[in-house]
């Protein structure tokens, strides 16, 4: 039986639609759990990264050489004003502890520069860089990585911690301590000299601050390499 049309039928209205699982702002909780989550990596991987940096300098410098030897932050600060290409004459002379031969050695080395050795005697100059890029990698993690994106959070963490290792080291001692060396001995190939005349592969001692900022730095490279621009933190 058709209806009457004096007494249409009342239309079912469709029901709004509702936020898909997931989607930005459709769970409060949820998005603070995941900001949560970012932090926790992040600060985690900042604390890891400075236990095994400063924790490695303290072993090195108090075993491998013949005492332990505490760089005194006075003497560094005096030889940077008067003779900064001098600042090994602080370091008790010792030979290289070899731990897999032409592959690792251990030897102490005060570096007064950056990674590499560059800029030697510009300790200030350092330290406010530093600074500036700790604040800027923070920035970098807030507004241009995704809440679950824990991989890039580690990798800024990386950065963070290594640039604080080494910020730690020039604001106590007045330089950088470093300790090791990569493939010690092993040469360059057909005559191969570096601008500054050495004929190593590796000719730098660095220690585990640089190795876990310049993994850090690696990671975010590949990473906006495969997935393009950074996209705001979701």
């Amino acid at each position: 039986m058709s209806q009457s049309p004096e007494n249409p039928a009342p239309q079912a209205h469709p029901a709004p639609p509702t936020p898909a699982a997931g989607s930005r702002g459709s769970d409060p909780g949820a998005l603070r759990r995941a900001t949560q989550r970012m932090w926790w990596v992040f600060l985690v991987t900042v604390l890891l990264g400075l236990v095994a940096d400063l924790g490695s300098k303290e072993l090195a410098f108090r075993f491998i050489a013949d005492a332990p030897f505490r760089p005194m932050r006075e003497q560094v600060l005096h030889l940077l004003r008067e003779a900064p290409g001098e600042i090994m004459v602080l370091v008790p002379d010792h030979k290289p502890v070899t731990v897999i031969p032409n592959v690792l050695d251990f030897q102490l080395v005060l570096n007064a520069g950056a990674v590499f050795g560059a800029g030697q005697g510009k300790r200030w100059f350092f330290i406010g860089f530093t600074l500036v890029a700790l604040g800027f990698a923070v920035v970098l993690m807030t507004r241009w990585t995704e809440r679950r994106d824990h991989l890039a959070h580690a990798a800024v963490g990386m950065i963070v911690s290594g640039g604080i290792g080494n910020l730690y080291d020039r604001l106590v001692y007045g330089c950088v301590r470093d300790f090791i060396h990569p493939l010690p001995g092993v040469k360059l190939p057909f005559g191969i000299t570096w601008p500054h005349g050495s004929n190593e592969v590796w000719p730098y001692i660095s220690n585990v601050a640089d190795a876990i900022l310049l993994i850090g730095i690696a990671v975010l490279m590949i990473k906006l390499w495969r997935t393009g621009h950074p996209k705001p933190s979701a």
